[in-house]
C-alpha cells in the first residue's frame, strides 16, 4: 500500500474502503470487517449513508478480534446538507457520528457537498479539527472554482477533496487546482459505478490481459498513478480482495494516456449544475 500525506501531517492510504449504498447495516458490518481482513486500511462513510453504526461495529469486532489498533485505521465520514444551514449544525452532526460509531474520533471529516451554508459549515469543521473531534477536516464534490473560494476564505486549507474520478471523468482541472492548493484528491466511484461498459472496455481489457489483471483493476490502478486516492465499493468477498490487488503493478506512459484519453468531460452519474438537483439536495434529509 501506498499513503498520501495530508496538509496535517498524516499519512493516508492511497487505496480504502467506501460503504455507499449499503443500506443492509448486517451486510455493511460484515463488508467492512472482510475489507479490514482483506488489508483495507482507509474506510470511508458518511451521515447521509445512514451507515456510521455498522462501520463502527465493524470496527470494534476487528480490533477486538485483534486484526487492527484504532490507530492502525484511517476513519472518514461526511456532514450532510441538513447540516450546514447554520452556526453549529456541523459540530453537533460530526458529535452525533461520533456517538453512532462509537468511536473517540474520526481521522477526516468532509462537507458532503457545497451546498448550503458551507462557509459557516466548514467553520464548524475547524472547531472540531481544533477540539480533537478528527484529526483532518475536507470537502467532497468541490469544483475548481467553488474550492479556491473556500481555500482564500478559510483558516485551514481542506486536506482532501473527494469527487467523481474515474477514466470517463478524469478531472484533470481539479488536479490542478487542488495540487496548487497541497489537497489530496479522493476518488469516489472510480469504477465509474460500472457505467461506459468499463469492465468489458476494450482498451482496458487489452491492458489488463499484460498484467493479468482485470479491466477494473487496470482502471483504479490509472487513478492512483494519478495521484487519486481511491474508494472503490463492493460488498462480494473477492471483489473486496481483487480491488485491492494493484499494488504490484504498474502502468506505462502511454497506457496512462490511452486510458486518460476516454474523459467524456462530464458525470454520467451525477449533473451537480442542474438547479433542480441543488434545489432538491438544499432540502434532502436524512435520519442520523
Amino acid at each position: 500500500m501506498e499513503f498520501a500525506t495530508l496538509n496535517t501531517g498524516a499519512r493516508m492510504p492511497m487505496e480504502g474502503f467506501g460503504v455507499y449504498q449499503i443500506t443492509d447495516l448486517d451486510v455493511c458490518e460484515k463488508s467492512v470487517y472482510e475489507a479490514i481482513k482483506a488489508g483495507y486500511r482507509l474506510l470511508d462513510t458518511a451521515a447521509a449513508y445512514g451507515n456510521e453504526s455498522a462501520l463502527g461495529k465493524a470496527v470494534k469486532r476487528a480490533i477486538a478480534d485483534g486484526l487492527v489498533k484504532r490507530e492502525d485505521l484511517f476513519i472518514t465520514t461526511k456532514v450532510w446538507v441538513q447540516d450546514m444551514h447554520k452556526a453549529g449544525d456541523t459540530y453537533a452532526s460530526v458529535k452525533r457520528s461520533l456517538a453512532l460509531s462509537g468511536l473517540d474520533y474520526f481521522d477526516l471529516v468532509l462537507l458532503h457537498q457545497a451546498i448550503g451554508d458551507y462557509f459557516t459549515a466548514y467553520r464548524d469543521l475547524e472547531k472540531a479539527a481544533k477540539d480533537g473531534l478528527t484529526k483532518a477536516i475536507g470537502v467532497s464534490n468541490y469544483f475548481p472554482s467553488i474550492l479556491v473560494n473556500l481555500c482564500e476564505n478559510v483558516e485551514i486549507i481542506p486536506a482532501v477533496n473527494q469527487i467523481e474520478a474515474h477514466p470517463f471523468f478524469t478531472r484533470e482541472e481539479d488536479l490542478r487546482v487542488m495540487k496548487s492548493y497541497g489537497i489530496v484528491p479522493q476518488a469516489w466511484s472510480p469504477l465509474a459505478e460500472g457505467n461506459y461498459g468499463i469492465f468489458t472496455d476494450p482498451d482496458l481489457t487489452a491492458i489488463s490481459k499484460k498484467y493479468g489483471k482485470t479491466a477494473a483493476q487496470v482502471a483504479l490502478r490509472w487513478n492512483v498513478q494519478r495521484g487519486f486516492s481511491i474508494i472503490p465499493k463492493s460488498t462480494h468477498e473477492e471483489r473486496i480482495k481483487e480491488n485491492l490487488n494493484i499494488w504490484d503493478f504498474a502502468l506505462t506512459e502511454d497506457e496512462m494516456k490511452t486510458i486518460s484519453a476516454k474523459d467524456k468531460g462530464k458525470s454520467g452519474i451525477i449533473n451537480h449544475f442542474d438547479p433542480d438537483l441543488v434545489k432538491n439536495l438544499n432540502h434532502l434529509s436524512f435520519e442520523h
